[in-house]
């Protein structure tokens, strides 16, 4: 009882989130309802709606999680100050190597979620659409412009896509390595010696 009691004082908005975000990522959004998230948190149901008005209202919570992790970091780290294409590209290749920047498991979670949801699959469409203008953006910074970048934006994406999509699974330096060679092909050009140290060095 004196357990119970102390997971209700803990109880707040962000414990339901939570406990939704590791259901839904595991398990799938048919998994995140009230009665098995008020079991996983030793709670009633009724303290589900002190803060949520319904279901809907969490699984909202969801969307706006990928929304501001994913799609926001993307077009944060395509938008960072760089001196050079390499280094631009390194920053926002550090998203696909750092699990704190980009949650490659809630992209997919979501992707899956939104073939069954229109409205959810119209939001992926526009937040493609974003993430590829951001890295368009990104290469026309430095002079690729046209189906140049267009072209070398959709391989970027793409090439990610497909790492988490088939869970590719490499120790993070490792991937980091990888990284390097990438930059190379969609840059067109070699980073210096120093961008690549810098930026192994991020993922050591």
């Amino acid at each position: 009882m004196k357990k119970a009691d102390s997971t209700k004082n803990r109880a707040n908005r962000e414990t339901w989130i939570d406990a939704a975000y590791t259901l839904f990522i595991h398990d799938g959004i048919d998994a995140v309802k009230i009665m098995p998230l008020a079991k996983t948190l030793n709670l009633t149901r009724t303290g589900f709606y002190w803060h949520f008005k319904d279901l809907s209202e969490l699984q909202g919570e969801i969307i706006n999680i990928w929304q501001t992790r994913n799609t926001g970091i993307i077009l944060e780290r395509c938008a960072a100050p760089a001196q050079s294409l390499c280094a631009s590209l390194f920053n926002l290749i550090d998203c696909w190597i750092d699990n704190d920047l980009f949650d490659a498991p809630l992209d997919l979670a979501i992707r899956n979620w939104a073939r069954n949801d229109v409205r959810l699959q119209a939001l992926v469409d526009q937040s493609d659409e974003d993430r590829l203008a951001a890295v368009k953006a990104l290469f026309a910074r430095f002079g690729k412009t046209g189906d140049a970048a267009h072209y070398r934006a959709l391989t970027v994406i793409l090439t990610q896509t497909g790492y988490y999509s088939v869970h590719m699974s490499e120790p993070r330096l490792q991937r980091a390595i990888a990284g390097c060679q990438y930059v190379e092909i969609f840059a067109g050009e070699p980073p210096s010696p120093s961008e690549v140290v810098t930026f192994l060095d991020r993922h050591r």
